[in-house]
């Protein structure tokens, strides 16, 4: 379920499905990635599945299976997909069952669901392709829900990463976007309302909705260092530039005291299958 970067969101990058070698540098350190991610809220999950008809439940991108095990203890059957042999490991390894290729290419071989999800994940899926595959293994009054986390850490933390960011990378379409004016809220509104209109394009849907939940959550200093090199721009990064990021990060979370408390939304664009 990686996290989408701000310049593939934007109107000037439209087809973040287009950017696999973003997508698939996420598994390069799957313990990490687990540890450091949230979860989501409680009252998402519990939404899906008690507005869908049953309890079988498709994880597209379920990466190393946060949102799937989330599934699991409400009592759902959960499949996930990714392309990554790395986060699928991982993931079977937490007791997740999934299948590893792109959602595109996957062949479900007749089986049909009651709720196509993905978490943080959705815009590595080809917009016209996606929601129509996804009707096609849905079962009458299936749900799809696509999800994830908008979040602004406080400013002084953003703007130490910025700064040290642009001066590594100034040629990096991330150095640009780490300083636009833009809120990560706005972002994923724009990303969310895009997912939405792709679903209803699949003709196969009932109106989309999109949900909201707001929530927040506190991080010490080593807890943000430790959940940054699971974000889109710094996953590439080698690991003399990742120390020069997490170092100026770490000394501006010094400055504000160590720890902070980040205000989480989580965004979903969601439809039942018509008929």
């Amino acid at each position: 379920m990686p996290t989408l970067p701000r310049p593939y969101s934007s109107s000037s990058q439209p087809e973040p499905h287009r950017h696999r070698e973003v997508a698939e540098s996420f598994g390069a350190d799957p313990q990490r990635y687990d540890r450091a991610r949230p979860r989501y809220p409680d009252a998402l999950v519990t939404r899906i599945i008690t507005t869908s008809p049953g309890r079988d439940v498709l994880d597209i991108g379920c990466g190393t299976g946060i949102e799937a095990r989330q599934f699991q203890e409400a009592g759902c059957t959960v499949l996930g997909i990714d392309p990554d042999d790395r986060m699928a490991a991982f993931a079977r390894d937490t007791g997740v069952e999934v299948e590893t290729a792109t959602f595109e290419a996957w062949d479900p071989a007749g089986r049909t669901f009651d709720a196509v999800v993905a978490g943080q994940a959705w815009h590595w899926v080809d917009p016209v392709t996606g929601p129509a595959k996804a009707a096609q293994v849905l079962r009458p009054g299936g749900r799809i829900a696509v999800f994830g986390h908008a979040f602004d850490a406080p400013a002084e933390v953003t703007r130490a990463l910025a700064a040290a960011y642009a001066r590594i990378v100034p040629d990096s379409p991330f150095s640009s976007a780490a300083t636009s004016a833009k809120s990560a809220l706005e972002t994923y509104r724009e990303m969310f309302a895009a997912a939405a209109d792709g679903i209803r394009r699949a003709g196969r849907f009932d109106e989309p909705e999109q949900w909201r939940f707001d929530w927040e959550q506190s991080y010490t200093r080593d807890q943000w260092l430790d959940h940054l090199p699971t974000t889109g721009p710094l996953t590439r990064l080698t690991p003399d530039q990742l120390t020069t990021v997490l170092d100026n990060v770490g000394a501006a979370i010094d400055e504000i005291g160590g720890r902070f408390t980040m205000p989480y939304t989580t965004l979903a664009a969601t439809a039942t299958l018509a008929g």
